[in-house]
């Protein structure tokens, strides 16, 4: 799967505020009490409470806001798909401490430094210094670790160093001072989550938990490059569930499974999987359930791509699940899979608007731009839905998805087809967040009012389709030729997959077949998407970036590579334009036909690329137009956005599935909703942890 991950629904046209959480100084003594049993009966209220007065802001501090999400429907589920979702998303929850640990191998040991102080410092905790301290907790929580969960580089506290000391000899931490002030304060120490930079070895300048015992970029290639098979029929996906170490001067790899690296997370994963599977919908199920566990036992990528094509066969039940290590986005090598998991089930309603994509994906293919030396002759398989989330965890966790699409692996996905999903309660919960604030950026970037009307009027139905499109049949489209590897793109495959997604979508979304189908109102529906394509990825998303610096991550990247070579590319024809008015910026487009042209000739481009395995050509499109941010644009968006006092980055806190027991037998699950991110954060940490 290639993914998309974003605020705002793709476009950063609409993007949210909230009010300050209660918890924003920090009451020690409250997170020190422990939490009383929750009755049935109140539990039941708190689900009903989630009606007109349900507020989805939470929290806010630094550059992000804390939202929740409501799970619709749950009283429609029988007692055995509750069963089923409460099991794979407490099989979720034990995977926390992984992704921890893989984004940098100091933040499991800072974490705990954290929890402890938080939980057992008795000094003032009203002052400045420790209200900084939390803020630097809570931005850790959030981004998994001691990097920022978007921009990667390592963010450091406001409070000093001598406090922050000061707090660890106070909760009797202080043997751990040494080691680990200068990874949280020192900022030549790991200040890469992970790095880019093609001139120098990525693997040295990343922080990622991965690799270890001073390895070299060209040493892991090498090591790859030994083991794969040009025009392997069936390539496994060489280390996606492996970190590589040095042992007598050789590199070795040590699997992620029972017995191996994560062993005991993963036991408590699989010991919550056995019991789902009991809840199974259906045989087949039941099956995939089974194949994920021998999985995690085997360590074997043999048995994770049965896994995948089990999952991509159980294509009929409501309720559903994704659970393992999935996306290498955080390697810079494109290899290692993050940890991640959700439990979701279908919105049946909703699904309508997907089964109608799905069903058409022949055509689509048929129909597209690129050579047709690289289309699938015959699309198979490809099934998508659109679904609500119970549990979002690990990579998914706390900024989550609104599209997925699996398997990763295109032979998978040539000859057994790929799941696609967005995320109905998701999206609703940006949505619905954005009518919290009293601001928003539509109005300050839109060029006129008639912009901002017609982008209110039909954003959320494009939103919602370019998603469709980009997950279900953007990633799932195109072939590789025979012979070229899956990972000839190397560290620019992430960004230029995405981009080829978006690419895909944007194409389609204005096709004729659209109206035909009756997924858009008119021919003129789509051109909210455009508008929000070319503004968000030239302008608006530098929102989020700090002055100065590139643009690392690959989302973003895939957006300003497709906005900028689309305006450098129109400038002849006017396509877009640059226009100043009251000294502020606004891009407008005034050619809708020829930027669709634009688009189709780029995604022609990287379809190219990816199915030749083009790594010269891949890299030069990232690196002329996707890393460097115009400083002037930069500067502008930075004030301009800070005016509004908005938080550009989002993420969620999970609601809680509880057991009601009667007589010693479950007989129901309710929905608790949380409201408090702190404390969610050492809930997970007091019952979803283990010394590994």
């Amino acid at each position: 799967m290639k993914y998309l991950k974003t605020i705002t629904c793709l476009c950063g046209a609409v993007l949210y505020i909230a009010t300050v959480s209660s918890f924003n100084t920090c009451n020690a003594q409250t997170i020190k009490s422990k939490a009383k049993m929750t009755s049935a009966k109140n539990l039941k209220s708190n689900h009903a409470a989630a009606g007109k007065d349900f507020k989805y802001s939470v929290d806010e501090f630094a550059d992000l806001q804390v939202l929740r999400y409501r799970i619709p429907d749950w009283n429609s589920l029988s007692l055995n798909q509750k069963s089923f979702l409460y099991y794979t998303s407490e099989a979720a929850k034990w995977g926390r401490d992984i992704y921890f640990d893989q984004n940098c191998k100091y933040n499991l040991p800072i974490r705990r430094v954290l929890e402890n102080i938080i939980t057992k410092y008795e000094g003032d905790t009203k002052c400045a210094d420790f209200e900084n301290f939390i803020v630097y907790a809570k931005r850790f929580f959030f981004s998994n670790g001691i990097h920022h969960h978007y921009g990667e580089d390592k963010f450091i506290p406001s409070c000093s160093r001598t406090y922050f000391k000061m707090l660890m000899a106070k909760t009797g931490q202080e043997s751990k001072c040494a080691e680990l002030l200068p990874v949280i304060y020192d900022p030549a120490v790991m200040p890469m989550r992970r790095t880019n930079d093609t001139n120098n070895d990525m693997v040295v300048n990343s922080a990622v938990n991965f690799y270890d015992g001073n390895i070299s970029q060209d040493e892991v290639n090498k090591f790859y490059a030994a083991q794969e098979t040009p025009g392997e029929k069936e390539p496994i996906s060489y280390g996606l569930n492996t970190k590589i170490v040095k042992e007598n001067g050789k590199l070795v790899e040590k699997p992620w499974k029972i017995g191996g690296i994560y062993s005991k997370s993963i036991s408590k994963i699989v010991e919550n999987l056995e019991k789902a599977k009991e809840f199974a919908e259906t045989p087949n199920q039941k099956k995939t359930v089974e194949m994920l566990i021998d999985f995690y036992k085997s360590g074997d990528l043999k048995d994770w791509d049965r896994f995948n094509i089990q999952w991509v066969k159980d294509s009929t039940t409501v309720v559903d699940f994704m659970n393992g290590f999935v996306e290498d986005y955080n390697d810079p090598l494109g290899r290692k899979g993050a940890w991640e998991a959700i439990a979701d089930f279908k919105d049946i309603q909703a699904s309508r608007r997907t089964e109608t994509i799905s069903e058409n994906a022949q055509w689509f293919e048929d129909n597209s731009p690129v050579d047709g030396r690289f289309k699938k002759k015959t699309v198979k398989g490809v099934t998508a839905k659109v679904i609500n989330v119970t549990c979002i965890a690990g990579d998914c966790y706390p900024s989550t998805p609104i599209g997925i699409n699996l398997p990763n692996a295109d032979w998978i996905r040539k000859e057994y087809g790929s799941k696609s999903v967005t995320i109905a309660n998701i999206t609703d919960a940006y949505d619905k967040a954005s009518n919290e604030s009293p601001k928003s950026t539509l109005k300050e970037f839109a060029w006129d009012d008639a912009e901002v009307a017609f982008i209110k009027k039909y954003s959320t139905l494009t939103d919602n389709l370019h998603t469709d499109l980009h997950e279900c049949l953007g990633h799932a489209s195109g072939q590789i030729m025979p012979g070229v590897s899956a990972n000839a793109l190397k560290e620019f495959s992430s960004a230029l997959e995405e981009a080829r997604a978006d690419l895909f979508a944007l194409y389609y979304l204005a096709d004729p077949k659209m109206v035909e189908l009756g997924l858009l109102p008119n021919s003129e529906a789509y051109k909210a998407a455009y508008i929000s394509q070319i503004r968000n990825g030239i302008f608006t998303q530098f929102s989020r970036i700090e002055l100065g610096k590139k643009n690392t991550e690959a989302h973003m990247q895939d957006r300003k590579l497709i906005a900028q070579w689309c305006y450098e590319k129109g400038l002849k024809d006017n396509v877009i334009e640059k226009k100043i008015r009251n000294g502020k910026t606004y891009f407008v487009i005034n050619d809708y036909a020829k930027l669709r042209v634009l688009f189709g000739k780029l995604l022609a481009e990287i379809q190219r690329i990816k199915s030749e395995g083009d790594y010269a050509a891949g890299k030069n499109l990232i690196e002329t137009y996707a890393i460097n941010i115009d400083p002037a644009l930069h500067k502008e968006v930075v004030e301009r956005y800070k005016a509004l006092n908005l938080k550009p980055y989002k993420g969620f806190i999970n609601p809680d599935i509880v057991p009601v027991v009667k007589n010693g037998k479950t007989v129901d699950y309710v929905v608790k909703y949380n409201d408090n991110f702190l404390k969610q954060q050492l809930d997970y940490a007091k019952h979803y942890s283990v010394e590994d």
